[in-house]
């Protein structure tokens, strides 16, 4: 438990950083550019490459590489394994993987215009619209092949439990990103052309891919480990690997494929609902990214090597520790952003040219995402049950009964309800995944529910309860602070957030929610290493 959160807290803590300059990076945005024509063809021009690298590379690649990667790294020599035998497989895999990569990147660069004319057709109805979407979607697809790159280098790392440089790899996008917003806008002047601004920041990400490979390969090279690239050659356990990612690609993509349902729905709503969505999504982004991302990323190659050993009891435990972090993190998270969604949109993203309407609806937005948040993260730590054991058909089900139940309900609820029915959907079929993965895991006894476990979490319900009621109390008596000075927007949010927090945890001590013999061991070790500092 301790070494899961410690490497939980590894990557969580440096998902963090990313999402603040992320968060910084969108609230630039919004005031820059607003929810209106070059806001949304950017948008979907960066949601192009920016899905495929969550699908593809930190998704289905990930999932299938790290298990293959780290069984040949701690196999025995009598098993073939070994380190020789993990650089040469990595080796194979770069040499077929880099051709893979150059030649789709640019079949899709050259049907651009018939990509874009898939996921927003209507944009055609807006003069000058459709086009600025297929320029910029040109510019911002190289990222993709730069950043599957990064992913492959992350996971050699990973199986190493090396994770600090994966996870620090997205603050250098958000940071080259902020870097081309402020240049765009320097750029544009008085001319008040918003395409500058979307021309310049589609150009810095491809920029930031090329700044976050550099990075990765420094590190690989500082772990003393060296990649060498050849003539493709298809061995049988490159074979095995090209098998096991097309169905993760599906299995372990659900909501990134959701993202492409959700942008042609968007898509055909009033202009400004894609960049909103988007947006919104960011809020919902912060606690998934730092605990979903970062949970599934820890487990995978932990639960690999107990699957690989035979040891089956620990499997359970440590999939059993997984849930209880997830549950004990998202469940306050995703009570506390619907509880106080009017006060963050308003805070972080009014101003300029994005109005006080444009966040009433983001707010509506964030409240619909955000009641999928705990399946989300779940799912994340369910996948990997299936992953470790190279089962990657299951999850491919699963999602695409999902997927199917997002399409039917966004058929209905985008007339009824626009962008806010849509994100609704989104929430609903991630449930329907977390639910169906679990009940495979515990049929198939990989994975159960324990009396232990049910017991922590309806404790921590109880928790969230008594910290929702706070909030609620809270709301109303802040609410003209939110849109004041930066000062006011500040200390107000800083007030819900810490009333919000200390009520949580509080109360989660008080009825056994956290384990407190965790807890006190997690003391003593910084007690100790303090300790250890001084002397």
């Amino acid at each position: 438990m301790s070494s899961l959160i410690k490497n939980v807290g590894t990557i969580g803590g440096l998902t963090m950083v990313s999402r603040i300059f992320g968060f910084a990076r969108d609230m630039l945005l919004a005031r820059v550019l607003g929810a209106g024509l070059a806001a949304d063809a950017f948008q979907l021009a960066f949601t192009l490459p920016n899905t495929f690298r969550r699908l593809f590379a930190e998704g289905a690649f990930s999932v299938a590489f790290v298990p293959m990667y780290s069984r040949a790294l701690h196999g025995g020599e009598s098993e073939g394994g070994g380190e020789a035998a993990a650089a040469k497989f990595a080796d194979d895999v770069l040499s077929v993987f880099l051709w893979v990569l150059l030649a789709f990147s640019a079949v899709m660069m050259i049907a651009m215009p018939g990509i874009v004319w898939l996921l927003a057709r209507d944009f055609q109805e807006v003069p000058g619209k459709f086009e600025l979407a297929v320029f910029l979607s040109r510019l911002t697809f190289p990222y993709l092949a730069l950043v599957s790159l990064v992913a492959m280098l992350s996971g050699l790392l990973n199986a190493r439990s090396r994770f600090a440089p994966g996870a620090f790899a997205p603050v250098l996008l958000n940071i080259v990103l902020i870097g081309g917003i402020t240049t765009g806008w320097w750029l544009r002047g008085d001319s008040h052309d918003d395409r500058i601004v979307a021309v310049a920041l589609a150009v810095s990400v491809s920029l930031a891919g090329v700044a976050q490979l550099a990075y990765l390969i420094w590190s690989v090279r500082r772990a003393g480990l060296r990649l060498h690239w050849r003539l493709p050659q298809f061995t049988p356990e490159v074979k095995k690997l090209g098998m096991l990612i097309l169905p993760a690609t599906f299995g372990a993509g659900i909501y990134q494929i959701s993202q492409f349902v959700d942008t042609f729905f968007a898509t055909s709503l009033p202009q400004g609902s894609l960049t909103l969505l988007k947006l919104a999504d960011r809020l919902n982004q912060m606690p998934l990214g730092i605990v979903g991302i970062a949970l599934g990323t820890a487990i995978l190659p932990m639960l690999s090597r107990h699957i690989h050993s035979g040891d089956a009891t620990e499997a359970q435990r440590l999939q059993g520790n997984a849930f209880e972090i997830a549950t004990l993190l998202t469940l306050p998270a995703a009570a506390a952003l619907a509880i106080c969604a009017p006060a963050f949109t308003a805070a972080f993203f009014v101003g300029g040219k994005f109005t006080a309407a444009d966040g009433a609806i983001m707010a509506h937005i964030v409240m619909a995402l955000v009641a999928g948040l705990p399946a989300y993260v779940i799912v994340k730590i369910l996948n990997p049950g299936f992953f470790a054991r190279e089962d990657m058909r299951t999850p491919v089900w699963t999602a695409f009964a999902s997927l199917m139940v997002n399409i039917a309900i966004n058929l209905y609820v985008v007339e009824h309800y626009g962008i806010v029915g849509l994100a609704g959907a989104t929430a609903v079929s991630a449930s329907i995944n977390c639910l169906l993965l679990y009940t495979i895991l515990h049929r198939r006894g990989w994975f159960h529910f324990t009396a232990k476990l049910a017991g922590r979490i309806a404790r921590q319900l109880v928790a969230v309860a008594a910290m929702s009621a706070l909030l609620w109390w809270m709301m109303p008596m802040m609410t003209p602070y939110y849109s004041g000075g930066v000062f006011e927007r500040i200390w107000s949010l800083a007030a819900l957030c810490t009333a919000g927090g200390a009520a949580f945890f509080a109360v989660a001590f008080l009825v056994g929610a956290l384990d407190k013999d965790l807890v006190a061991m997690l003391t003593r070790r910084r007690r100790n290493g303090a300790a250890t500092t001084k002397e």
